[in-house]
C-alpha cells in the first residue's frame, strides 16, 4: 500500500471513530459531517492507491471514485452514491441548507 493511501485510511478510521462518539452524544449534524469525512478519506485512499494521484476537491474525489467504481466489480456503485449523498449532509452541517 502506498504511504499516502495508508495515511488517508488512518484519517478515515479516526473520523469514523469520532463520528460515532459525536453521534452518541446526540450531535447529529456534526456526526454526519464527520462521517462524510471518513468516507471521503477512504475514497481518497482508494484513488491514490489505484491512480497514484490525489484529487484536489470534494467533487474531484467523488467523480474519480465513481469512475473507479464503474471500472471494477470490486467496488459496489452503492458506495459512490453514498459518498455523493453524504456530501449533502456535510453541506447541511456546514451551511444549514
Amino acid at each position: 500500500m502506498r504511504p499516502e493511501a495508508a495515511d488517508y485510511l488512518e484519517k478515515a478510521r479516526n473520523d469514523l471513530e469520532d463520528a460515532r462518539k459525536v453521534a452518541a452524544i446526540g450531535l447529529a449534524k456534526i456526526a454526519a459531517r464527520t462521517a462524510y469525512y471518513a468516507a471521503f478519506h477512504a475514497a481518497e485512499a482508494l484513488i491514490v492507491e489505484r491512480t497514484g494521484k490525489i484529487a484536489k476537491t470534494h467533487s474531484g474525489v467523488r467523480a474519480e471514485f465513481a469512475r473507479l467504481a464503474r471500472e471494477t466489480t470490486q467496488i459496489d456503485m452503492y458506495f459512490a452514491k453514498f459518498l455523493t449523498k453524504a456530501y449533502l449532509y456535510k453541506e447541511i452541517s456546514d451551511y444549514g441548507t
